[in-house]
């Protein structure tokens, strides 16, 4: 019944934040708010709204192994899971956008910030702040590029309608009830599911949530390879990697202190930070190629596998 439920939950989840980004950037249009605002919003917050919610959820639940388990894995599934299957399925990739240049620092600065923020073995409600105020800083620095980003936001997503206030507000309510509802019963039927496995928390988070709410992210990539934008792929994970350090466990530090053992789970640490690094590698020297990608593919293997072990 857990796994019924852990589906159920983690559909409602997506398929909320999914309502939530789409009448978000119905208003914006309404009322001519900049192509920049939605389109920065939409890559650097919206497909990270699920990892939020689940985050938070866990965070208010006294489950702080759960929350910074979910943010690591993300990261992870991001880059190593969804670029690596990009690169092995698109036929050629070739971003206009030196991305080495102006964006590839964005991949490892919040992952600095984050272990030097949790070496003390805990992220406290200030820290919290501190990476909501980075997230303001990442998003003064894609002001600068408002024009690119511009060309990048797919406003197709919203259908050219004549807008109704009751519809958008009623949607609007819909999807921030399954996003609130979905993340408290994913939160809660993840537990129950480590608990009768006799893994942990850590790992479910690390696997099963971190995997449902990377969805978003790999569905954006598969429309934007198919439309050949490769610049929208990698600055889409760019994007939600920061807002996962940022924004998601920003406000979940701030809901409630987060611990960070780095002794028990210094592998799927490692993990995170070797992907973050690759994924610069591959923008210095322009890798987005099949060999890429399987490299990227061999550390979510490694990170998949040392967590798998405690089923075995």
């Amino acid at each position: 019944m857990d796994y019924i439920v852990f589906l159920i939950s983690m559909s409602a989840l997506i398929y909320g934040a999914n309502f939530i980004i789409v009448e978000s950037e119905r208003i914006a249009l309404h009322f001519d708010i900049s192509p920049f605002v939605i389109g920065a919003t939409l890559i650097a917050v919206g497909t990270s709204l699920p990892e939020m919610a689940a985050s938070v959820a866990a965070s208010s639940a006294g489950k702080s192994e759960m929350a910074v388990a979910n943010v690591l894995g993300s990261v992870t599934f991001n880059i190593s899971l969804v670029l690596g299957v990009i690169f092995l399925l698109a036929k050629e990739l070739k971003p206009k956008r030196d991305l080495f240049k102006n964006d590839s620092a964005w991949s490892l600065f919040p992952l600095l910030v984050f272990f030097i923020m949790a070496y003390d073995g805990v992220i406290g409600r200030f820290e919290g702040f501190l990476f909501l105020l980075l997230m303001v800083g990442y998003l003064l620095f894609l002001s600068k590029d408002a024009k690119a980003i511009e060309e990048e936001v797919d406003l197709d997503l919203v259908k050219k309608e004549k807008f109704n206030w009751l519809k958008t507000s009623a949607l609007l309510l819909v999807g921030f009830t399954l996003v609130i509802m979905g993340a408290n019963y994913t939160i809660e039927s993840a537990s129950s599911i480590a608990r009768g496995l006799g893994v942990s928390e850590w790992v479910i988070s690390l696997i099963l949530i971190a995997f449902g709410t990377s969805l978003p992210e790999l569905v954006v990539s598969i429309v934007a390879a198919k439309k050949g934008n490769a610049d929208m792929i990698v600055g889409n994970i760019i994007g939600s990697n920061v807002a996962n350090f940022t924004i998601v466990l920003g406000s979940a530090a701030i809901v409630s202190p987060l611990s960070v053992d780095f002794s028990k789970y210094g592998f799927d640490i490692l993990c995170a930070a070797t992907a973050s690094i690759m994924l610069v590698f591959i923008t210095a020297n322009k890798l987005y190629n099949k060999s890429a990608g399987i490299g990227l593919l061999v550390i979510i293997a490694l990170m998949l596998h040392n967590s798998l072990k405690q089923f075995i």
